[in-house]
């Protein structure tokens, strides 16, 4: 069962690799920041998947903080690529 979890992580950073390769040749900054998610998620599940394999329950808060950092990075993209900030609830309405 081992083995297993290790080849799914393995393949899970195959796809990290590609995702890389797109960070690097994605023409729009959307694109980019879509591989840039998948590099989270892979990144999450990569995590998690060495957890359950070891037996490490440490590595669990590694990946929730992981999983954070990328929804926010998400959140930012979207803040920085809207005209104006719109939709900031910060920003004066006068």
């Amino acid at each position: 069962m081992t083995s297993f979890l290790y080849l799914a992580g393995l393949i899970l950073l195959l796809t990290v690799a590609a995702s890389l390769v797109r960070i690097h040749i994605g023409p729009t900054r959307a694109e980019r920041m879509m591989s840039a998610q998948l590099i989270g998620t892979s990144g999450v599940g990569t995590v998690l998947l060495l957890a359950g394999a070891e037996g490490n329950g440490a590595m669990i808060d590694v990946a929730l903080v992981l999983a954070l950092l990328a929804a926010f990075a998400a959140v930012a993209f979207v803040k920085a690529s809207s005209p104006d900030g719109a939709g900031d609830p910060e920003e004066d309405d006068g």
